[in-house]
This record gives C-alpha cells, structure tokens and sequence, in this order.
C-alpha cells in the first residue's frame, strides 16, 4: 500500500486530486496539508476539510500551513478560475469539515506522519511549494523516510501565469527552487506541457457527473474551472492538472519522466517563477515527466473516481 501526504491548495483541480486519492484503495492517505495559493489559506484549508467529508474520509488528519511565500508576496491568486471560494462557488454546498485540523500544523504532522512511518512516504504537493520548503528545511533528519515528492508545478514551455511562469511556482519561487535543487529526496516535476495534454472533455465530465451523489458534486465543483478553460483555450474540455500528479504518485511509472536539472528564476522581473533546465547544473536532476497516453491517463483518473459513487 502506498503512504501519501498531500499539500494543496483546494482549487477546483486539487478537489478532483484529493478526492482520486481517496477513492483508491491501494493508498493509505497518511495526511492533508493545506498552503496559500489558488485562494488565501483560510479557504484551502476550510475546503481540504470540506472534500473529506464530502468523502465521509473526515479522520484523515488535516494541517494548517503557510499563509504566504517564503520570501516576496504571492503576487496574485486564482480566483478567476476557481471562483472566489475557491471551489466554483459550491463549497457551500459540501459538507462541513467535521474535524478541527491538528493543533501541530501543517509541517509538524507531516514530520510526524514521517517519524512514524514504517516504509517510505510518497509527498504530493499540488500548490505552492512552502510548506515542503520548509519541511526539508526544519526536519533534514527525516528526508530518508520521504520516498519521493511528485509536485505538480513548472513549464518547460508556455506558462499560465506571467507568460512564463506556472501558478504554483510562480506563487512561490523560492520555496520551489529549494525543493527542485535539494539532492536528499527524489523529485518528480508534473509541468504544463503535459497537463495540458491531458484534458477532460465534456463526455469525461457527463460520465462522471453520472456517477453517483459524491461524483454529481465534483463534477458541479469542475463546472466553473471548465467554462473558463474554454474561454481561454477556446475548446470545451479542462486540464486536471493536479490528479496527474497524484495518480503518478499512486501509480509510478504512469507518466514517462526525463532527467533534467530544474533551477527556478527566483528575480524581480518578468521571468520570475520561470522553471529552467540547466545543463550540466550541479546536484541531483529532477525527473520531469513530459509524456504519457492521455486517454489511458483519462480513463484511469475517471475510473477511480467512480468508485466514490
């Protein structure tokens, strides 16, 4: 059984994420961290705890982590695409988080999730990369019970936020250039020049609105993000950016990685956030992964969903 932590930013995609890690029996979510990001960390939060319950999955631990970047100001948020609550304006209409999260937060569980472990654990971040930051930073001791940490983030290509730069990491360079260029854990790299090959299309949508209640929901939580994907792409579908991440974490070998050396423009200026392969850069390359079988990927993350009814 694969041992997860994820660290999100509840978000449209992060919901679809969340909830496929839990449908999947073979994973034993460990714990949910939640970050700033698409929205500010009271809504993440509020949110991570609102999908557990909507999963009856409320005694998963959940932690409360960093409100900002490490360093400069998160210099803008998502809710043109997420919507100001931060799940399509239905977070109303889940469940209320049945938990209060743990009082030790978002980096003490996770070194405490990590201190206990008997076999490696998988981190999943799918937000800005602080709290995995500073995690490594504080607790260095317990980098050999992390098995690997696959983050949704980066563009070797075109970004979507700034021209270059991908959300996630723009919201916090420089916590992602600590992680992307540290040589203690493995980092697998999910960017946008592969979530973006992989999008849902409005059948993938009505399948799984027909789902069942809990699937109903989820799909009515993508509507939002789905309508503004179109508007911006021009084609009636939407990256699930997030579930790429997890499903990998879940499944290895479900995407097609290559070595390369990541370091992240952590500078003032237009490029900031910006994630670059250097060639021939010191410490250990990151594996990113830049091809898989979108319909085969699809299907799966679908098929796992279903199973929540």
């Amino acid at each position: 059984m694969t041992a997860l932590i994820i660290d999100t930013d509840p978000g449209v995609d992060d919901a679809v994420a969340i909830m496929l890690a839990l449908a999947s029996p073979e994973v034993d979510v460990r714990a949910v961290t939640t970050v700033f990001g698409n929205v500010p960390l009271r809504r993440t939060t509020e949110n991570a705890g609102r999908i557990l319950a909507l999963c009856d999955r409320s005694g998963v631990p959940l932690g409360v982590g960093a409100d900002r970047p490490l360093v400069h100001p998160q210099r803008q948020r998502a809710e043109a695409w997420h919507g100001g609550d931060g799940l399509g304006g239905r977070a109303d209409a889940l469940p209320a988080p049945a938990a209060e999260p743990d009082p030790r937060g978002a980096v003490g569980l996770m070194a405490s999730v990590l201190a206990a472990a008997t076999e490696p654990v998988t981190i999943v971040p799918i937000g800005p990369l602080t709290n995995i930051a500073l995690l490594l930073a504080v607790h260095p001791e317990l980098a050999p019970r992390i098995g690997r940490i696959v983050a949704m983030g980066g563009s070797l290509g075109a970004g979507n936020t700034g021209g270059v730069a991908e959300f996630n990491v723009h919201s916090d360079p420089e916590a992602a250039h600590r992680v992307f260029t540290q040589t203690d854990v493995p980092v697998t790299m999910v960017p946008l020049d592969l979530t973006h090959r992989c999008t849902a299309s409005a059948d993938w949508l009505a399948a799984l609105a027909g789902g069942g209640p809990r699937c109903a929901e989820l799909a009515q939580v993508v509507g939002h993000y789905h309508a503004a994907y179109r508007t911006r792409y021009g084609v009636d579908a939407v990256a699930l950016h997030d579930a790429l991440a997890v499903l990998e974490a879940m499944v290895p070998g479900t995407l097609v990685t290559t070595a390369l050396p990541i370091h992240v423009a952590c500078d003032l200026g237009p490029a900031r956030g910006a994630t670059v392969a250097v060639p021939d850069a010191p410490g250990a390359p990151v594996h990113v992964a830049l091809d898989a079988d979108p319909q085969a990927v699809l299907a799966e993350i679908l098929a796992r969903l279903l199973r929540l009814g």
